[in-house]
């Protein structure tokens, strides 16, 4: 609902933060591959922040890495390797599956980014 309200306004952008945080599988990969035909059929871009790497790494064109305010990555979907996502996080991608933990004080955000037009 909250995606055709915002489609309503006509929008250049659209800023997803953690639109998928509290969904099952099934209806997140809905939304993201919602998110993902607004981008291409209607050439608005859409900026997602999540912590799902799974789901940015498939929906996404662009992945940024953040650690502590600070951009550690910003590439094609292609480059963010589980080595570059261990290296944002700090820690081992096996770890953080097994522990899955909570995110500690110091955070690292995934902003996916679906674009139009040029980079």
């Amino acid at each position: 609902m909250a995606i055709a309200r915002v489609l309503a306004q006509d929008p250049e952008l659209i800023l997803a933060d953690e639109p998928v945080a509290s969904l099952d599988p099934p209806t997140a990969r809905k939304v993201l591959g919602d998110l993902r035909r607004i981008q291409r059929e209607l050439g608005i871009t859409c900026i997602v922040n999540m912590h799902h790497l799974d789901l940015a790494r498939d929906y996404a064109d662009r992945i940024v890495g953040m650690r502590n305010g600070e951009v550690v990555f910003d590439g094609p979907t292609e480059e963010a390797t589980d080595a570059v996502i261990e290296e944002v996080y700090q820690r081992s991608l096996s770890q953080e599956e097994a522990a899955a933990e909570k995110p500690s004080d110091e955070t690292a955000e995934v902003a996916a980014a679906g674009r139009t037009g040029e980079s």
